[in-house]
């Protein structure tokens, strides 16, 4: 780790979703800075560049429905600097200058979570659909058993053919060609972020690297028939699910660096050996949710950066320009004018923060008045997690919102264990509870302290037994208002999802129910006894799950089925078997 970057903040937007950030490519010969397009969850589209110090808008629009993704487009070979928006099921096309050129309904019943462009051919993902359009005209469709988290395209002119690549929750990664699911392949866990391996698939465009729910980073080759990882970073200290996945070089050899971001605020480079093996060279941590992390040259031409966008819509750069030298005026890049004008302007915010503050007061004091004022309840909006962690069998929640954290208040009514976490920095006091009268087990108050965003505790539950955990949260916003969240602590919460099982001899046990319930019962047993368990039946007449205890490393297979039954009348009845 013997890189040096310094943090330099440029604007703060409403809050975004994970890939609603782009770097745009030089319009022609590599010179100067590049811009920058960001989209938030209010619908406002922000392209800005920096120049000498200062933020320059390129263009904005006005709100509309939030943004959930933005990508790059071109025609193929050519530079890829049309910009498009997906927002709610929309998909809006901008130039790099603002100006739109395509406005397209998908007509899904869906919002766009993901979405590709390849030349004419646009890929979008809901939930569970993948639709893919050629020219604006519907031409494959493909419905996943596992809600899509994340998807690809691999690269067209190395495979002369549009491959896409879906990463589910079920632990899958699902290549297709057409409307077909061609091969699925098992990972370790959950994966929440794909991307192309050196930017462009490596040698024969094949190659993915994703990272899971749980933390880890990995290398597949999807060409392969082993599908097994070329190599996987473990996480051992208990970082965040990954959120977002690019390559850029940032140490200056000539090959790509990996750059990842959590959804703990840790954004890190790996750089690659002589062996192809990625080693950790930076870490740092913003202290909330990372949406997006690309390389650039934006605030100088002179130093590469890392530009990073956060859950509550903090968009900054890593660089290694040291940050006083922005602000000295003895520095070549800014004048002895721009200078006092950024001196004045940070005095003036100080000026208007004191004026928030003095108007907080008196709105504060006017709520509590008996003179009839009104008072509305501030909207504020939440991005909350439940992860299990098969390292140390233990649940992982994860509550963030786009302002500081008051008090966080957890109720179980099935006994829990909460455990130490180092990322857990607020004062936890936990309330006696008697079971037999308010049905309660936990009742713990964590006291957040000052401008605190994100709150992560770690909990153990016990199975055989099924309840829910609640999660009070109150922000720190006036009037006092509050958004409770809901997780279901399962009888079996302690299995995780598996897809291929080991050929082992053991003890094994059977549990066999028939009777006159559907398929789709059938799954809703599984549903609500088992975690990682989409909540769509199967379209088929039978299905198989397995599931791997992380406490125990026990199997568990489910199998159900209908099974036609002949009976004497020469009558058939279709009665289901599990």
């Amino acid at each position: 780790m013997d890189l040096e970057l310094n943090r330099s903040d440029y604007v703060q937007v409403d809050g975004t979703s994970p890939g609603a950030t782009k770097i745009l490519p030089h319009s022609s010969e590599p010179k100067g800075c590049q811009k920058v397009v960001v989209g938030s969850q209010s619908g406002v589209v922000h392209s800005f560049g920096a120049n000498r110090g200062h933020i320059e808008t390129v263009f904005k629009t006005l709100p509309g429905k939030g943004v959930s993704c933005i990508q790059l487009g071109g025609v193929i070979g050519n530079i890829q600097d049309k910009i498009f928006v997906a927002a709610g099921n929309e998909i809006t096309g901008y130039t790099r200058k603002g100006k739109q050129f395509l406005k397209f309904d998908t007509n899904l019943t869906d919002n766009i979570r993901c979405m590709s462009v390849c030349g004419n051919d646009l890929a979008v993902c809901g939930e569970y659909v993948y639709n893919h359009y050629f020219e604006c005209q519907d031409k494959n469709y493909f419905l996943s058993s596992g809600r899509i988290n994340d998807m690809l395209l691999l690269p067209v002119e190395k495979l002369r053919a549009l491959v896409p690549v879906l990463a589910c929750q079920d632990r899958l990664l699902r290549v297709l060609k057409d409307s077909q699911c061609q091969i699925e392949i098992e990972v370790s866990g959950p994966v929440t972020a794909l991307t192309l391996y050196q930017g462009d698939g490596g040698p024969t465009g094949k190659d993915v690297v994703y990272g899971t729910s749980d933390g880890k980073i990995g290398l597949l080759s999807i060409d392969k028939p082993s599908q097994v990882p070329v190599w996987e970073i473990e996480n051992p200290n208990g970082g965040g699910s990954v959120t977002c996945l690019s390559s850029y070089d940032m140490t200056g050899d000539g090959v790509l660096d990996l750059l990842a971001g959590r959804n703990d605020g840790q954004v890190e480079i790996y750089s690659f050996n002589d062996l192809g093996e990625p080693v950790l060279r930076f870490a740092y941590n913003c202290g909330e949710s990372v949406t997006s992390v690309q390389g650039g040259v934006i605030g100088n031409a002179r130093y590469d950066e890392l530009l990073v966008t956060t859950y509550s819509g903090w968009v900054f750069g890593l660089s290694g320009e040291h940050a006083e030298k922005r602000l000295d005026p003895n520095y070549l890049l800014i004048s002895p004018e721009s200078a006092q004008k950024i001196l004045k302007l940070k005095e003036e915010v100080e000026q208007l923060e004191q004026k928030v503050a003095r108007e907080r007061e008196v709105y504060q004091l006017r709520t509590y008045s008996d003179k009839g004022a009104l008072s509305a309840v501030p909207f504020f909006a939440l991005d909350d997690s439940f992860v299990l962690h098969h390292q140390d069998a233990s649940y992982t929640l994860a509550i963030q919102l786009q302002t500081a954290i008051d008090t966080v208040v957890l109720q179980s009514n099935v006994p829990v264990d909460l455990l130490d976490s180092s990322k857990n920095s607020a004062v936890v006091s936990y309330t006696s509870c008697d079971p037999q009268t308010s049905g309660n087990y936990l009742l713990a108050t964590f006291r957040c302290q000052a401008n605190t965003s994100r709150l992560e505790v770690k909990i153990r539950t016990i199975e055989g037994q099924q309840g829910v955990l609640r999660a009070y949260v109150i922000p720190q916003l006036q009037p006092k208002c509050c958004q409770l969240r809901q997780y279901q602590i399962r009888p079996l919460s302690l299995h995780r999802r598996a897809h291929s099982v080991d050929d082992q001899d053991r003890p094994l046990n059977v549990l066999k129910l028939c009777g006159p319930f559907s398929l789709a019962e059938m799954h809703a047993w599984l549903v609500l006894s088992l975690p990682e368990v989409a909540e769509r039946p199967p379209a088929t007449d039978s299905a198989t799950l397995h599931f791997v205890s992380t406490f125990l490393g026990t199997l568990l297979t489910c199998v159900y089925r209908y099974q036609l039954r002949q009976h004497s009348a020469h009558a058939t009845d279709d009665s289901p078997e599990a």
